[in-house]
């Protein structure tokens, strides 16, 4: 199998760290040649991620003590562009971000197995890092490298992986960076059957992913989300859902919830140790309420309470997401899908949070 494939392509790239301005559709761009080891995907969707906002804003930066939708649309005035992206180290620019991406293989490079082209991939979010001497190295697919807001995107050929399902381009790039961050933290504190987990910004990407990926651990659910989203939630398949900004201990009590799965932090993130049994585990991967939160340390040691900081992943993580997909076992929740040229008006809808789930991006 072969294909023709253009010299040049159409994408968006980031210039700088700050507002949407800094977001610029090229339709002028080479497209990319794999090199040894690498594959060339022709870009079926691709979808829009915090990771995405936070880096383009500089977000991740030491400087800034806000929460992301503070300066989601005009950027921070305070970055430091020394650490604002996720890995601490100056993002090189310009850069194509998408850490998801669906599509087809339809070139190879060298040390690559031919018949690889004409396979449906998607393409692992959280990858291996290029050169990493931690055991937790690892690099964002769209940060580190150019990613999927494009017609066509490099990837190693370890991180390509095949998929074979019935699912849409877009409901399968729905998938990658949200579903396996839930996954990675639900792995990493060993949800077991008929344990009570508590599980904050319920109706966001990842958030919806963890409510799918812990019941079918067959745990209980208790999620929060906005007021005007909690029906949904139920319907999703949450056993009890709690409207944002209630107080959690007064309805929950303490010592109640065996796991907290954080995605918040925020204002309410001290009543989340206090919500925790003895022994109880909490795993966070974000903190869109606010980075910055207050602490009595005597809870976590008195209770015997288990932190994890959720950002490596391993790679059986999505080995086991590809699997669950392909045997039907998630239901994909794409909200709405944007023209790869409107990646703008993209950001906005996901900043203004109305939605449950994802928005793609079809280029």
């Amino acid at each position: 199998m072969s294909y023709q494939i253009p010299e040049k392509m159409s994408a968006v790239v980031l210039t700088g760290h700050g507002g949407l301005d800094k977001l610029e559709y090229n339709t002028d761009l080479p497209v990319p040649r794999p090199g040894a080891g690498e594959v060339l995907i022709r870009v079926g969707a691709s979808a829009v991620n915090n990771t995405d906002i936070n880096t383009r804003i500089g977000w991740y930066s030491k400087a800034i003590t806000e929460d992301t939708n503070s300066g989601a649309a005009d950027g921070f005035e305070s970055v430091n562009t020394d650490d604002a992206s996720w890995s601490g180290v100056p993002l090189q620019l310009p850069r194509i971000q998408g850490a998801d991406c669906c599509g087809e293989v339809v070139a190879v490079g060298e040390q690559v197995d031919p018949s690889r082209v004409g396979e449906r991939v998607l393409i692992r979010a959280l990858q291996a890092p290029f050169n990493g001497a931690n055991a937790h190295d690892c690099i964002t697919y769209g940060s580190e490298c150019d990613g999927g807001f494009a017609q066509y995107a490099v990837v190693r050929d370890s991180e390509a992986y095949r998929i074979e399902s019935s699912l849409s381009d877009a409901e399968l790039a729905s998938f990658p960076c949200a579903y396996s961050t839930a996954e990675n933290m639900i792995d990493r504190v060993n949800v077991k059957a008929g344990e009570r987990v508590l599980i904050t910004g319920a109706s966001g990407g990842v958030g919806s992913a963890a409510i799918q990926l812990v019941k079918r651990r067959h745990a209980e659910v208790i999620a929060v989300c906005g007021a005007d989203k909690m029906q949904q939630i139920k319907e999703l398949g949450a056993d009890q859902v709690i409207s944002r900004g209630e107080n959690l201990l007064q309805v929950l009590g303490a010592d109640s919830v065996d796991v907290v799965i954080d995605l918040v932090a925020g204002d309410q993130w001290s009543q989340l140790p206090d919500l925790l049994q003895r022994g109880g585990r909490y795993t966070v991967a974000g903190a869109i309420g606010g980075p910055m939160v207050d602490m009595d340390v005597r809870t976590l040691y008195l209770k015997d309470l288990s932190f994890f900081g959720c950002t490596y992943q391993p790679r059986h993580v999505f080995e086991n997401l590809v699997a669950y997909i392909e045997r039907d076992e998630l239901k994909p929740l794409v909200s709405a899908q944007f023209a790869l040229k409107d990646i703008t008006q993209a950001q906005e809808a996901f900043m203004a949070k109305k939605f449950i789930g994802k928005l793609v991006l079809i280029p």
